[in-house]
């Protein structure tokens, strides 16, 4: 097999990703940490356990071995965020152009995605890709588009583009690294706040009302880190916080809809998320978050009031009725 693209990551996403770039007949050589994974994909062209919908294209090959994938030019980082670093290290790719696909930050440091990828694989050429995505409609060949933002500027991406583009996965090329992780990352915990506003049967005007005022929050925060306020309202930021607030497709919407519907019930966090076999990244950011606008100043009431309900000190009631309670104010005011 004479692959170029590699895909590291054997999960849902990760399977979607290789699915979509095989849709030409392109080889694609896909990772993944489960042997089972592997010996589906290469055997029945599947992926039974995280993506059971999607018969996969024979140019598909997965293996088990990082090292088989170190060589090739292109690698899409799909592992979850909390281990890209990790993975990368082994990995420890040269001269690659490097796609990180996961989003969140990295519990314990606070880093985003493209801070963590730079420090463990110094050598490569890092982009960002995000924007509104559900992996089974990706894998099914519905369109969507994205944005790819490039370290290496329009160099790297006159030789990304064409390599990831197909007619029904359209990339929009930018070069605010920051603002494409800041996105995906905030709306993964604002997810997690719709989800418990439906779960509580709130009702349509509060889901679109949340939806809103999180985005002012993301838009306060990644200014603060520097990121460019049409990244945040673009692909990556607003269209992908549109996407994962209003569908239980989303593991972070669905996770708060649990919480949700717990109603009066504090501390049921630990238990929901034990008993998943996919991770929710808004769980593991959303402490992080909310540490690091409160050490920079930045008011994120929504995300605060997240990582409380996930901390077990407020139910997903008092979460609501904590954030009506605020003091009133005009719209475009600071909090």
């Amino acid at each position: 097999m004479n692959a170029s693209v590699g895909v590291v990551g054997g999960g849902a996403w990760g399977t979607a990703l290789a699915q979509m770039l095989a849709s030409d007949g392109s080889e694609v050589l896909l990772w993944a940490r489960e042997a089972e994974v592997v010996e589906s994909v290469n055997t029945a062209h599947r992926n039974a356990q995280f993506l059971p919908s999607a018969t996969l294209h024979h140019t598909i090959r997965a293996t088990g071995d990082l090292a088989d994938l170190a060589a090739l030019p292109v690698l899409l980082m799909v592992t979850p965020a909390q281990h890209l670093g990790a993975v990368l290290g082994v990995l420890a790719p040269q001269g690659s152009d490097v796609v990180l696909c996961a989003k969140g930050i990295e519990a314990g440091t606070g880093r985003l995605m493209s801070d963590v990828a730079s420090s463990a694989a110094p050598g490569a050429a890092l982009a960002v890709l995000s924007g509104p995505t559900f992996a089974h409609e990706v894998a099914g060949g519905l369109p969507t588009a994205v944005t790819l933002a490039c370290t290496g500027g329009e160099d790297q991406w006159a030789r990304l583009s064409p390599v990831i583009a197909r007619p029904a996965f359209r990339p929009y090329y930018s070069s605010d690294v920051i603002g494409a992780s800041i996105g995906g990352a905030v709306k993964n915990v604002l997810a997690i706040a719709c989800g418990v506003v439906d779960g509580l049967g709130l009702g349509a005007n509060a889901r679109a009302s949340l939806i809103s005022r999180g985005f002012a929050e993301m838009q306060r925060f990644g200014l603060a880190l520097g990121a460019e306020a049409e990244t945040l309202a673009g692909l990556s930021g607003l269209g992908d916080l549109v996407l994962t607030c209003t569908s239980a497709d989303s593991r972070n919407y669905a996770l708060g809809m649990a919480l949700g519907r717990q109603g009066d019930k504090p501390g049921g966090a630990a238990a929901l998320l034990a008993e998943r076999s996919t991770v929710a990244e808004g769980a593991f950011s959303a402490p992080v978050l909310a540490d690091l606008a409160a050490a920079k100043g930045v008011p994120m009431p929504i995300v605060a009031g997240v990582a409380a309900l996930l901390a077990g000190t407020v139910s997903p009631r008092e979460l609501v009725a904590q954030l009506l309670a605020r003091p009133l104010r005009a719209e475009s005011a600071l909090g």
